[in-house]
């Protein structure tokens, strides 16, 4: 499983539109399919920025985006797939249209204020969402078999505590994860100051001491730790973040002032689809710095709820880099 990562200065949250009633798709079976009009479903947007407009984008995602915007994407509930009998209801299928959707701050939140503004969720803000998404989270994982469990203890730990072992043929920097309480951060210090007047290097000392007793990131509840924390000052907890190269530890981000927020990764993505019961399909570009060709620098990872699917999807647009970074991008 993927991790999702927002290091640009800027992000940016994309939504879709039903397209114009002109334009047509043919499905597959040859059939044309009209837009719909989506009526009460309000599935609009507030902003005129055109993908002419969005900086940070190479010409070859420029032209694509534009294609997607002109033309349309054809959603088909999965449920259509499994109707047999000729009395069944009619398909439910939309074209939406690829559309900007303006600016979302490049905090740790911005995966929740994204899909906040793309569901047009006026009476919930992004940390209500990011509570309501550690809450599906933990229900789910404790009404889950041991083999279930175990599957996502191992996803959480290939992402936060990695194997500093192996993988350095895919990574450069490898991180781990851990969570000191706010309340502790002062005789953590203390410690690590004690052993610095020892005689040990400070980072040295930083990541020993952290290792003893903070908490790592590699199960279930201590994801859902990790996943609670916003960058306020309400937090329980604060994110220290261990980077290796592979010669041995590289840098220790300490963040002394509490403001780091937990950034939203696929488990985040997919419990907010099960909690709203839609599913979310992050769209990303790679550019020229990953060797893709225009007709392949964007696709769409779908994120799939555990339950029935009730309602319209919604679409989170990222920009990924060479190195395999992936970022929100404006």
């Amino acid at each position: 499983m993927g991790k999702l990562l927002c290091d640009s200065t800027a992000v940016a949250e994309t939504t879709f539109q039903p397209s114009s009633p002109a334009l047509h798709w043919r499905d597959t079976n040859g059939a044309s399919l009209e837009a719909v009009d989506l009526l009460d479903q309000s599935v609009t947007t507030t902003t005129t920025t055109t993908w002419e407009d969005v900086i940070g984008l190479e010409d070859q995602q420029r032209r694509h985006l534009q294609k997607l915007q002109a033309k349309g994407v054809l959603w088909k509930h999965p449920g259509d797939d499994n109707k047999a009998s000729a009395h069944s209801s009619p398909p439910r299928s939309v074209v939406f249209r690829l559309s900007h959707g303006g600016e979302v701050s490049p905090d740790g939140n911005c995966l929740f204020t994204a899909s906040q503004r793309a569901m047009m969720a006026r009476d919930i803000d992004a940390r209500e969402l990011r509570r309501r998404t550690v809450r599906r989270f933990s229900e789910d994982f404790e009404s889950g078999s041991d083999e279930e469990k175990e599957v996502i203890n191992d996803a959480i730990r290939h992402m936060y505590s990695p194997d500093l072992k192996s993988g350095w043929g895919i990574h450069v920097v490898q991180e781990v994860k851990l969570l000191a309480k706010k309340e502790d951060r002062v005789n953590l210090d203390s410690v690590i100051e004690e052993l610095v007047q020892l005689g040990m290097q400070r980072e040295m000392a930083g990541e020993s001491i952290y290792k003893e007793r903070c908490i790592p990131v590699n199960d279930g509840p201590s994801w859902a730790k990790y996943m609670s924390i916003s960058g306020s000052t309400d937090d329980e907890y604060d994110i220290i973040t261990l980077q290796y190269t592979e010669e041995g530890l590289l840098s220790i981000d300490e963040n002394r002032e509490g403001h780091a927020a937990a950034f939203g990764d696929d488990i985040a993505i997919e419990c907010l689809a099960t909690e709203f019961k839609r599913e979310i399909y992050v769209v990303q570009a790679h550019g020229s710095d990953a060797m893709v060709d225009e007709e392949n620098c964007v696709f769409f990872l779908p994120h799939r709820p555990r339950g029935e699917i009730c309602e319209l999807p919604f679409f989170l647009f990222m920009k990924g880099t060479g190195n395999g970074q992936i970022m929100y991008q404006l």
